[in-house]
């Protein structure tokens, strides 16, 4: 993902690549953040909220694509670290169809309420259930459904980022679908969430929905 990231922000013409922080290349993301506006973060549970709390520290907003921390401890130390006017972005998903995957299952929620979540990613994904997963679960509860435990998690090669949401009803079953089968499928969000992300009304944001007015 890091290398698609960088890729994407390359080929953008309204962006510029300040640099590209990677541990086992001996480059910190100290290093990466002078001169930088926002920090994009894909890497592990353990290192995003760090990375994070750097960047705000440093006056730089952040964007996460990184999942299986906790959120509202993240919310909390950026509240106190954030230098000037510095923002975070944090989303499960960055592919598009993943955003409205979720918000149509919140939407049948009401009139289908019984419903299984099965996600299916690559077998090197680190956090499972995935944040998608979760996000989604969280969502279609706030709807009125009720998500059927546990969440059902695939690791296997040849898989990329995958999930079914299953509502039953009487008989009568809705499968709702979304596949990424190239992680170029993420780039568009993260473009996004790039230029959107300084201009965010709160110094922490989460869902990509919040930037396509589906909130």
């Amino acid at each position: 993902m890091g290398s698609a990231v960088c890729e994407a922000v390359e080929a953008a013409g309204d962006l510029e690549l300040a640099g590209a922080a990677d541990p086992a290349l001996g480059v910190s993301v100290g290093e990466v953040l002078a001169g930088a506006d926002v920090l994009v973060d894909f890497t592990t549970p353990e290192a995003a909220p760090a990375n994070v709390i750097e960047a705000v520290r440093a006056g730089v907003s952040a964007v996460v694509g990184t999942t299986g921390f906790d959120l509202e401890a993240l919310r909390a130390d950026v509240e106190g670290a954030r230098a000037g006017d510095a923002k975070v972005f944090v989303a499960p998903n960055f592919a598009i169809g993943a955003v409205l995957m979720m918000r149509f299952a919140a939407l049948a929620a009401p009139h289908m309420p019984e419903c299984e979540i099965v996600e299916l990613h690559h077998e090197a994904k680190l956090d499972a259930p995935s944040g998608t997963a979760k996000r989604t679960a969280e969502l279609v509860r706030a709807a009125g459904g009720n998500v059927h435990e546990p969440i059902h998690s695939v690791r296997l090669p040849g898989l990329v980022a995958h999930q079914e949401v299953i509502l039953g009803g009487e008989g009568q079953t809705l499968t709702i679908r979304h596949d990424s089968v190239d992680r170029r499928s993420f780039m568009p969000g993260v473009l996004l969430a790039i230029r959107a992300v300084a201009g965010l009304p709160r110094p922490v944001t989460v869902g990509l929905e919040a930037l396509l007015g589906l909130e």
